[in-house]
């Protein structure tokens, strides 16, 4: 049996290396390597695909949370409702801009952060909502856009996780996500679905001013050579890393179903268990599963884990501590707040391998070690 591993980017490239080092090597004539042709190219393909006006790539995920919070103007002290049940990226760029996050409850379903908790926390302070696309499937943004519209706020979707899935509105048409709010973020971080052989990110958006407006931050605050209207910052994608994001964008599809078929095989597999509970699939959502996490049930996942370790199954914990615990947003006195559905599910979740090389021994491997530890 070939080894196993969370996520196998070294066969993923073999499969495609031929395509992948031509790019590379184009833009190596090139000498193009900052803003070359290869970065015009991708982004105009991912907005095609993504069925997006603008695309605006920057150096990686957070700093694509980062712009497109600081593009939208908002003020010190001004309140970002977010998941306390993500990873930090998301918490972090709003205490770094000094705004105040206000930490909410999730769906116990679907992980993704629950309307109704962001009802209830909205202030005459509120100014933004940032859903969080976790672990491949869309949060309720219906449910989430006619909030915002009520109350009049700012949506930032967090898309790091969920490039490629579509989310279905009741009315029949779809929309992918990360195209549905004001502006999307997104991360080509290596194991991410689209990934990238470094750091990687982007933003998307409908709204011509504020593409604009991501573009001059991200680039000095600059629209002509010099001229800095704002204040911003240096937030590039390097041609190399486009033109390698560029060639596995045509794949993408393909490696989501790849992963779902990886899912679809340990649905079936643990569905025989009550002490497993395998991922929800909403109906508005196609889920792209870039995590594979289930839910333990009556079982110590500590031991679980270490038993997998010692059959050389590879597993990880995301996330064993919640935002709103970490001590790096102490300041907003937000430590005693009692969220007990996230801190369910970090006493409990697990995710197994899941990327689009995984052949059927492996899993039969996977879920049989799984099965035995339980």
């Amino acid at each position: 049996m070939r080894p196993l591993y969370m996520v196998d980017t070294h066969s993923q490239y073999h499969k495609i290396k031929h395509q992948v080092d031509k790019a590379v090597l184009d833009v190596m004539e090139s000498t193009a390597f900052i803003n070359g042709k290869a970065v015009k190219d991708f982004s105009d393909h991912l907005a095609g695909y993504l069925n997006v006006k603008h695309v605006i790539p920057c150096a990686n995920g957070t700093d694509a949370l980062q712009i497109a919070l600081m593009a939208l103007g908002l003020q010190p002290g001004d309140e970002v409702i977010t998941p306390s049940f993500t990873y930090i990226a998301t918490t972090e760029v709003i205490a770094l801009l000094r705004l105040t996050p206000v930490f909410v409850e999730v769906d116990p379903e679907t992980f993704c952060i629950d309307p109704a908790a962001i009802e209830k926390a909205i202030t005459p302070r509120t100014k933004a909502i940032v859903p969080v696309h976790l672990y491949g499937q869309a949060a309720d943004m219906e449910s989430i856009l006619k909030i915002a519209e009520k109350h009049q706020l700012f949506v930032i979707e967090d898309n790091a996780q969920a490039i490629g899935c579509d989310f279905h509105f009741s009315d029949g048409s779809s929309r992918k996500t990360g195209t549905i709010g004001h502006v999307g973020c997104t991360s080509f971080y290596p194991s991410k679905n689209l990934g990238a052989f470094g750091d990687g990110g982007a933003m998307c958006t409908n709204d011509d001013l504020l593409a604009e407006k991501l573009r001059m931050i991200a680039n000095h605050g600059q629209k002509e050579r010099y001229y800095h209207e704002v204040v911003g910052c240096n937030s590039r994608l390097d041609s190399i890393q486009a033109a390698i994001l560029d060639v596995k964008l045509a794949h993408l599809d393909a490696y989501c179903q790849a992963r779902q078929a990886v899912a679809a095989y340990y649905d079936n597999a643990f569905s025989g268990t009550e002490k497993i509970r395998t991922p929800f699939k909403e109906a508005y959502s196609d889920h792209v599963y870039h995590q594979y996490t289930i839910i333990l049930e009556g079982v110590d996942r500590d031991a679980f884990k270490a038993g997998l370790d010692k059959k050389g199954v590879p597993s990880m914990i995301y996330y064993p501590v919640p935002a709103h615990k970490q001590k790096m947003f102490e300041q907003f006195g937000v430590d005693a707040l009692e969220l007990p559905l996230t801190t369910y599910l970090t006493e409990r979740v697990i995710s197994l391998p899941v990327h689009t090389e995984m052949d059927e021994e492996q899993l039969e491997f996977i879920a049989d070690a799984v099965l035995s530890l339980i």
